[in-house]
């Protein structure tokens, strides 16, 4: 039977190798960076993949099959390889592939590693950048920049939701799951909101210069190198119902004191709708308040929420067209 908790020297040594392959990874990556003869092809759920892509996962592969041959290994772009150890490396070569496409340097290389179920390495290196942050369970997060000195990182110390920053990667991924709502709930009150995505974005609260980075699709290859470094960091990596995961199929990095009240933003455009005596609202020709809800906010410049008795009213404000109501 397996340990539940690694050996100290076991996790540093895979640090350092997550460290020097990332370099290597970084290296191949970069040979492919803003050229113009970049070849793009579409995978099976019509996501990007390039050379590069394929390259440093496969680079990565081949140095762990002779330093770490008996580790498991969950990557990207190749199939799973089991493992005996209870150490589990997982993989995302090129996380923010659009961007680097397009020749936007916040993309990164992402290294995680599981022990027995657990994330406890974390590495995120941005190679257009010249910047890593990692951390290991129980040693900390840290941040090198160029040639500047390695630093100890720690979330931000920020109390209120009006004064944080907040971070998404593509807002369209929030309408396709119907969720417009609690992001403009969260844009309406932060107090600024950039679309520094992907790995960038979490690292940004991970490093103090953000309070917030949600996003509402995540592979675990997306998130397993995230983890342990917002975790280590003093943030908290979550999936948009609390439970601290890689597998929730969404993500959430945010920071201690906004925890709370991010979630129940979210949470509360998850919940069904229902009546005001608290029933579910009847099937049949009149829609639902939810879809009514939804009708009107497509097809309105504003919405305002009016209760009456027994029902709701929705005051639809068009511009130049007077008011309608439903």
């Amino acid at each position: 039977m397996l340990d539940t908790q690694p050996i100290s020297d076991d996790l540093l040594l895979r640090l350092n190798f997550g460290l020097d392959v990332s370099q290597e990874a970084s290296d191949l990556i970069l040979r492919y960076y803003q050229r113009s003869d970049l070849t793009v092809e579409r995978k099976n759920d019509l996501s990007p993949v390039t050379e590069a892509d394929r390259g440093a996962e496969l680079l990565i592969r081949q140095r762990l099959s002779t330093h770490f041959p008996n580790d498991a290994i969950l990557g990207e772009e190749f199939p799973s390889k089991p493992g005996t150890t209870g150490f589990r490396w997982i993989l995302d070569p090129i996380d923010g592939t659009k961007s680097f496409i397009h020749g936007v340097p916040l993309f990164g290389t992402l290294i995680g590693v599981e022990f027995a179920s657990t994330c406890v390495i974390g590495v995120v290196r941005f190679p257009a950048l010249n910047e890593v942050i990692y951390a290991a369970q129980g040693h900390g997060a840290w941040w090198k920049t160029k040639d500047a000195p390695l630093r100890r990182v720690h979330v931000s110390s920020v109390e209120s939701l009006s004064q944080a920053t907040f971070c998404n990667t593509n807002p369209t991924r929030w309408l396709a799951i119907n969720k417009r709502e609690a992001l403009h709930t969260l844009l309406s009150t932060v107090q600024l909101a950039r679309g520094w995505g992907d790995c960038y974005g979490h690292m940004l609260v991970a490093t103090g210069r953000a309070e917030l980075m949600i996003d509402p699709a995540m592979n675990p290859w997306d998130a397993a190198a995230l983890k342990p470094i917002v975790e280590e960091a003093g943030g908290c990596f979550i999936d948009w119902t609390g439970i601290p995961t890689i597998h929730g199929g969404n993500g959430l990095s945010v920071i201690p004191s906004l925890k709370d009240e991010v979630l129940k933003i979210l949470q509360l455009w998850m919940r069904p709708q229902q009546t005001t005596r608290n029933r579910p609202a009847r099937r049949g020709s009149v829609p639902r308040y939810s879809e009514i809800l939804r009708r009107a906010w497509a097809t309105c410049d504003s919405l305002i929420l009016l209760p009456s008795p027994g029902s709701w009213c929705v005051m639809r404000l068009r511009q130049n067209r007077g008011t309608e109501w439903s």
